[in-house]
């Protein structure tokens, strides 16, 4: 029932029209990770404003072992990048927390880099008269598989009511060549796929989000506990009501 061509066309029109009212001047910063989200996206922004008015931002965080697949795409959408190695600067902040008397633990070595990446993008994008892209889906989160201010933010987001399945599709649609909308997606932190991380596949998510059939009780119960646990990455956030 999805048809690709048509939602792939309306997402060009929607970013057009976002930018026509948010900064009718202004270009499209995205972070490329070569991953098929921001390739996806970055293609997507390519087809609504041209290639000119698309900055790729690719920041790995020290030597990343797929980043020439990065270079690759923005190559091939022939957009201008910038390539900001963040590594340096997410040493020294935990290095000054330790100082400070705080133990840094998993979480906090593994959300650091990808916060520092969204502080990267607004900087460019101040630089650049950009509006930064989010580059989510609705299956990662779902079951809360982003940073809170880290690759969760954004000034718009053009996939995030898709989930990883009908992303895919989209990239076909815009002729990407399979590696960019195939590539075994990974958060490139953890040295771990995304399926590995959260324990099943995107196949078993994106079938339970769109139908409500999941086999497996024991997956049902993660998916379910992981959406509850992290609807506050979702959710407007709370405020006293005066």
């Amino acid at each position: 029932m999805f048809d690709a061509a048509k939602i792939k066309n309306e997402i060009i029109t929607w970013i057009r029209e976002y930018f026509e009212v948010n900064g009718k001047d202004c270009n499209a910063v995205v972070g490329i990770s070569g991953g098929k989200d921001s390739s996806i996206v970055a293609a997507l922004c390519t087809e609504a404003l041209g290639a000119k008015r698309v900055y790729g931002v690719l920041m790995p965080n020290g030597d990343q072992h797929d980043i020439d697949v990065a270079r690759e795409l923005v190559e091939h959408l022939k957009i201008k990048h910038f390539f900001i190695n963040i590594k340096e600067s997410a040493n020294i902040l935990l290095s000054e927390i330790e100082k400070s008397g705080v133990s840094a633990n998993k979480q906090a070595i593994v959300n650091t880099p990808a916060r520092i990446r969204m502080t990267t993008l607004y900087s460019v994008s101040a630089a650049v008269n950009g509006r930064v892209a989010n580059t989510c889906n609705l299956s990662e989160d779902y079951v809360g598989y982003s940073t809170k201010y880290g690759d969760s933010a954004g000034d718009f987001s053009p996939l995030s009511q898709l989930t990883v399945t009908e992303v895919k599709l989209i990239g076909r649609q815009l002729d990407l060549p399979v590696k960019f909308i195939d590539k075994v997606p990974e958060d490139g932190l953890t040295g771990l796929s995304d399926e590995e991380n959260l324990g099943f596949t995107y196949e078993v998510l994106d079938r339970y989000i769109r139908e409500g059939i999941c086999e497996d009780t024991v997956i049902k119960e993660k998916i379910d506990k992981l959406h509850k646990i992290n609807l506050h990455k979702l959710n407007p956030m709370p405020y006293y009501k005066f």
